[in-house]
């Protein structure tokens, strides 16, 4: 389902890709990619009544804000993105850096830098343990060179550990982003936008893999069993349902009316999971230039460790 129709000669962009959701109060927001800032979408109701509140991050030569991941901590609330310099050429110069604000529509004021380039797509979550990042960065080494998840504990909102675990590597055809990429007869594959939660003992790590202008592109997920204050770092997780089997929970084939569907985040409401995500309309890859991957949302069914979405238009 459609969450936000831009109307014409509308302030807001027309895509909103990386849509990342909270909820503070009676309130909800979703943040999402922006080339000169993060942007801001809010509404008192779930799936209805979205509104554009503008730019809610931007900084002095920064540009290309990706996904944004939001939570608040101790009466603050703290911004985890990456971007990239104005004077860097390179799309591997993106780095996670954080930014904190006194309310969730901001403005956010950047802090300080959090990891080197290459690093991209954080999720923050605080569990009874502590905080943990998730993240993406890249593998030249391995058998499936690319982009891969990792999950290191925070010390503090600002500060980690330094002890990074790999959690999800690519190991599928389907998770190729892009074919000789950087040399001949080497293709490069990508897991990437991680979401994390839990439910009782059951851990769940979402992802996306490939290339969203892939007919493959998809959302997947890991499963971990283990205690709510389990070290998230030390769980065995496994692909579901296996390293070798493409079963998305999201793809272009879910629904004919869209495609590149992925990088989502979850909320738990109405005593429900919903799942927040970007797509696009079959056919706008030829009729625009511009992105225009537009948030959704949709029911997540949830029966022990397999999810499934049926997706709405």
């Amino acid at each position: 389902m459609l969450l936000y129709k831009r109307k014409e000669n509308d302030a807001a962009p027309l895509a909103q890709p990386d849509p990342y959701i909270i909820k503070d109060g009676s309130r909800y927001y979703i943040y999402t990619t922006g080339s000169k800032g993060v942007h801001l979408f809010s509404s008192d109701q779930l799936k209805t009544g979205w509104q554009y509140d503008g730019i809610c991050l931007e900084v002095p030569g920064q540009r290309n804000f990706w996904a944004p991941s939001v939570i608040k901590i101790n009466d603050k609330y703290f911004m985890y993105y990456s971007s990239i310099l104005d004077s860097d050429m390179d799309e591997h110069s993106q780095r996670l850096r954080i930014a904190i604000a006194d309310s969730p529509t901001g403005p956010f004021c950047y802090v300080k830098d959090l990891l080197p380039p290459f690093s991209i797509d954080p999720h923050v979550v605080e569990t009874e343990s502590g905080i943990y990042l998730f993240y993406s960065s890249n593998d030249y080494e391995s058998e499936f060179m690319g982009t891969y998840i990792l999950c290191d504990k925070m010390l503090d909102p600002y500060t980690l550990e330094g002890k990074p675990q790999g959690i999800v590597y690519p190991s599928l055809e389907e998770e190729i982003y892009m074919r000789d990429r950087f040399e001949k007869g080497k293709d490069w594959y990508t897991i990437e936008g991680a979401f994390y939660f839990n439910v009782g003992t059951t851990h769940y790590l979402m992802y996306s893999g490939a290339n969203h202008n892939n007919p493959t592109y998809f959302v997947g997920y890991s499963v971990a069993y283990g205690p709510e204050d389990a070290d998230l770092r030390k769980l065995n997780w496994q692909k579901w349902p296996d390293n070798k089997t493409y079963s998305p929970v999201l793809s272009s084939n879910s629904n004919k009316n869209v495609e590149g569907l992925g990088h989502n985040s979850v909320i738990f409401e109405e005593g429900r999971y919903w799942i927040v995500y970007h797509a696009r309309a079959v056919g706008d890859l030829k009729k625009y230039k511009e992105d225009t991957r537009c948030a959704h949302i949709d029911e997540l069914i949830i029966d022990g460790p397999q999810l499934t979405v049926k997706v709405t238009v």
